[in-house]
């Protein structure tokens, strides 16, 4: 992957000074020239046409100088100790605004979300499963979506490293729901990389701790033609560097100073990955920090959504907006710009999935209407069945789902047996259930 690197604002003003000392305070007098639609770096830039009055050298000057002062500063630094920055153009403003409205406070979300506790969890821990798996994916897990759920859901022990990956994902956005305290420390980042690695690296010694100075730093490289996109700090300078992450994590709000929440979350997400301070684990590590300070700051729907989701089915955009940070001046705003356009596809998506979660809800209700056969788990599994005539179900993957015992589990699966709307068979030591091929038309019947 190639990115062209943005020219600085000094190699613009000495090119247009070249052309005449007069052109100089004429261009700064016309000010800013840049679509609030978008956030264009000098790679595609470079592709379009400039306004009819400039070159393309006086345009993106203007643009750079537009951009450079309303940035600022954040504590990150390069190897050469120069700052990252970042800004907050129209589109950055109008996406906060969007996830403001949709993940914090009381949102005024779909019923399912909003519904009684037990529902609440069964969504949620849907919602775990597939963060887990997507992002265990985009790390090179291979294991199918299909299997990895039949892996969480069942509890067995997984069969390949691509199975733990996914298993040790899950149980680390579980330990950032359920355990991490609101304040960071580097034994929190380094408890939670533990978590996401163990069992699956070459180097068993490499999972809860930093990489050494004497060990060869693992660069971040393109999948496609082996060539080093990223070259990480030295390994003696990550103790101080993660403490500054995690001070910038635990910063508070002053007069002088504040960052919006969603962007700090978002920041964290790329500190981290640019220090790229583990072996192994650091894009997952990076996004469960995203997940954990999105949460314990308000944005509870963020719970819901499955980032890798969205991230895996195009990585190349992923890794191109590091590219373009690191290619124009340590210009943060690029990623943020990307990342918040996949929370929003992300709450889109997740709005789409409920939409048709109710309308399969109340179709089963509507076939049932007026009984009180069926308790809402049941409801829950009936609608799955009719939308997925080959689903399987097991006292296990039941109780998973709806994160009850396996007593409920079987309370749920037996009754549906007996009257005749699941069929049941042995294999091995577990019972599996199946929807009939006529399950609609028993409904139906049974009313």
């Amino acid at each position: 992957m190639h990115v062209a690197p943005a020219p600085t604002i000094s190699e613009m003003i000495g090119r247009v000074v070249e052309s005449g000392p007069e052109r100089l305070p004429e261009l700064l007098r016309r000010g800013l020239v840049e679509d609030g639609r978008d956030y264009a770096h000098w790679d595609r830039l470079r592709q379009l046409k400039p306004p009819s009055d400039l070159s393309l050298e006086e345009w993106w000057l203007l643009i750079k100088w537009g951009r450079q002062n309303v940035q600022r500063a954040i504590p990150l630094t390069d190897t050469a100790g120069k700052h990252f920055v970042y800004g907050v153009p129209d589109l950055v403003a109008r996406r906060l605004h969007y996830v403001d409205q949709r993940c914090a406070g009381e949102v005024a979300m779909s019923e399912v979300v909003t519904a009684d506790a037990q529902a609440r969890q069964h969504y949620l821990v849907n919602s775990l499963m597939e963060e887990a798996i997507r992002s265990s994916q985009l790390e090179g897990a291979t294991t199918t979506r299909r299997v990895a759920k039949e892996l969480l859901r069942t509890g067995r022990e997984p069969k390949d490293r691509s199975e733990r990956m996914i298993l040790n994902n899950y149980r680390a956005l579980q330990y950032m729901r359920d355990e991490m305290p609101a304040e960071l420390t580097p034994g929190t980042v380094l408890e939670l990389q533990r978590i996401l690695t163990d069992g699956t690296l070459d180097n068993p010694d490499a999972a809860g701790r930093l990489q050494r100075p004497d060990e060869e730093r693992i660069a971040v490289v393109d999948r496609t033609d082996g060539t080093i996109m990223h070259a990480p700090p030295p390994a003696d300078q990550l103790p101080g560097r993660l403490q500054a992450l995690c001070d910038f994590a635990n910063e508070g709000e002053s007069p002088d100073r504040f960052i919006h929440p969603v962007l700090r979350a978002i920041l964290l997400h790329f500190w981290l990955a640019y220090d790229h301070p583990f072996e192994d684990g650091n894009g997952r590590t990076a996004r469960a920090l995203f997940y954990w300070y999105m949460r314990t700051h308000g944005y509870w729907l963020v719970e819901y959504l499955s980032i890798s989701r969205i991230l895996r089915h195009a990585p190349a955009k992923y890794s191109r907006s590091y590219l373009l940070t690191e290619t124009d001046e340590r210009d943060t705003t690029y990623f943020i710009v990307y990342q918040l356009e996949v929370i929003q596809r992300a709450i889109e998506q997740l709005h789409d999935y409920l939409r048709q979660k109710i309308k399969d809800v109340r179709d089963v209700e509507g076939l049932l209407k007026g009984s009180d056969q069926f308790n809402h788990r049941q409801f829950a599994l009936l609608a799955n069945a009719l939308r997925v005539p080959d689903a399987i179900y097991t006292f296990q993957t039941h109780a998973a789902s709806h994160g009850v015992t396996h007593e409920t589990a079987r309370a749920d699966l037996l009754p549906l047996v007996q009257k005749g709307f699941l069929t049941q068979r042995r294999e091995g030591r577990r019972y599996i259930f199946t929807p009939p091929v006529d399950l609609a038309t028993r409904l139906k019947a049974s009313q």
